[in-house]
């Protein structure tokens, strides 16, 4: 049986999703090699994804995102000690 479409664009998207999350990890070694703070790593990151989310999105979309990621982090999703079983 073949994968739907769907499936197939969602297989896609998380395999975006993953190599971009490595071009962060790389991106955020980088910095603290340079003697960057973390605080400022992430500040300056989500700095560039507000202002990138609301040039593609606007302000409403954006505004969207952020209580998607609130209600995501109030679940423990992005928690350090969260266990992916």
């Amino acid at each position: 049986m073949e994968p739907r479409r769907n499936e197939i664009d969602d297989m896609i998207v998380h395999e975006k999703m993953q190599a971009a999350l490595e071009y962060q990890n790389e991106a955020w070694a980088d910095g603290m090699a340079d003697g960057i703070e973390p605080e400022i790593i992430a500040d300056a990151a989500i700095a560039l994804a507000m202002r990138e989310t609301i040039r593609i999105h606007g302000e409403d979309g954006a505004e969207a995102m952020l209580e998607s990621l609130r209600a995501r982090m109030l679940a423990g999703e992005f928690s350090p000690k969260r266990v992916i079983q």
